[in-house]
């Protein structure tokens, strides 16, 4: 390691030691709490007002009138979605910049909700503090563009250190709502997540072969390599960073199930060493089995386990039966790719995580996780490109196939015959 590498290591760690501690209080920051406890006062004042006021009359048809049981909005959002519609709109540019405003207000309302119904109770970090609804804002700034801390201090005008920290608390808040947004159906529900094997079955055929539950798959998420570890492609493009030659620990396994609709079901976050692939989700159904409903199956890539439950597609040579099994998976593969996609577009932070710490690294994914099927349920879908070349780069990453159980075996045997002979006999 020459002279550089030592200068460049060092500073990381000085700066890792910088942002667990607290910054000292300067008169800047002492100025900026004073005015925020007088921002407090003036909203707490603004919101007593609205509430003794009588109904505002019905809205133009942008925005839906509000419930009159429903509690008065914060006036930040109040303030937002007036603007929108006082303004006349010039361009279609204007337009979907207006749209986007409302859309934000509302989701930070929406998120702002959650938290305060949640469980936990704790209080967000930070000298300076912010309303959670500002806090909310600020974090989704964050994750969903992406900006230096230094930029979103500038913004909110804000300490850079009390940033970093009132970030890190949201994420925490965030994490603790997994089991309730991320979760997997049950009874009814799981019946109704399940869509066809198939699209060229009739509906009567689909009886003869399971139905699909979810696609099991994973990503990666570059991130920043822990102090004393020299990052030799932190300067080359993200995709390339990928490739197995580059350090285990200059990303994050991102595994995940989805059903037809993109919506997480099951999600675990691991180091770029941890090899294991579908480990987690197999000894979860092997387990408890009646998480599967009757007649189901989820579907994944060559690379995991071929189990009773978990349907992989045939590896190595093979003819024209095992030719159209594997056609017929790769149509739902694109079902992950695209929910990856969708994730990505919406957090542009993911893009890359300039995190050294894992466990911090680890807590932004699964709170953007959290909050993709958070903006799922509000109806929010922001449609992201499938990149092919990180696609093409897992299909080379499995090309060996992964552990396989006789039952698996069987019953992609059978419906592999199933499939050949339907479509044998549509053909003649």
């Amino acid at each position: 390691m020459d002279m550089s590498e030592c200068v460049l290591s060092a500073g990381r760690a000085v700066l890792d030691m910088v942002e667990r501690e607290w910054q000292p209080l300067s008169p800047a920051e002492l100025e900026q709490r004073l005015d925020q406890a007088v921002e407090e006062i003036l909203e707490a004042d603004l919101v007593t007002k609205l509430k003794t006021q009588p109904p505002p009359p019905p809205p133009p048809p942008l925005q839906p009138p509000p419930s009159p049981a429903a509690p008065a909005a914060p006036i930040y959002v109040q303030l937002l979605q007036e603007q929108v519609l006082n303004t006349t709109t010039s361009s279609p540019a204007e337009s979907r910049k207006q749209l986007e405003t409302v859309d934000t207000a509302a989701a930070v309302q929406h998120i702002t909700d959650l938290l305060q119904s949640s469980k936990s109770k704790a209080r967000m970090a930070g000298r300076a503090r912010l309303s959670l609804s500002h806090t909310v804002l600020l974090s989704l700034t964050l994750l969903s563009e992406r900006v230096s801390y230094r930029c979103v201090s500038r913004r909110f005008r804000l300490e850079k250190g009390n940033i970093h920290r009132i970030f890190f608390s949201f994420c925490e808040r965030v994490n603790m709502l997994e089991e309730k947004l991320i979760r997997w159906p049950d009874g009814r529900d799981a019946v109704d997540a399940l869509f066809p094997f198939s699209s060229l079955l009739q509906e009567e055929e689909e009886q003869s072969i399971p139905r699909v539950l979810g696609v099991l798959g994973f990503t990666r998420i570059p991130i920043r390599l822990p102090i004393g570890k020299h990052d030799v492609e932190s300067a080359v493009p993200e995709v390339k960073r990928m490739k197995k030659e580059a350090h285990p620990d200059s990303w994050l396994n991102l595994e995940l199930v989805c059903d037809c609709k993109g919506r997480f079901l099951h999600c675990r976050i691991s180091k770029g060493s941890d090899v294991e692939k579908g480990s987690a989700v197999r000894n979860k159904l092997k387990q408890h089995p009646e998480l599967m409903p009757p007649g189901s199956c989820l579907v994944a890539r060559a690379g995991y386990p071929l189990t009773a439950h978990i349907l992989t597609p045939y590896t190595g040579s093979h003819g024209p039966r095992e030719e159209l099994f594997n056609k017929t998976l790769e149509a739902h593969f694109h079902i992950l790719d695209q929910a990856v996609a969708n994730l990505r577009a919406r957090f542009k932070r993911l893009r890359y995580l300039d995190i050294g710490n894992y466990n911090r690294a680890r807590a932004v994914a699964l709170t953007a996780c959290v909050l993709h099927n958070v903006f799922l349920d509000m109806g929010e879908v922001v449609r992201g490109e499938v990149k092919k070349e990180e696609v093409m780069n897992q299909e080379e990453e499995e090309e060996e196939e992964g552990d396989e159980e006789e039952e698996g075996v069987r019953r992609r045997d059978d419906i592999a015959d199933f499939l050949f002979k339907n479509m044998d006999s549509e053909n003649t």
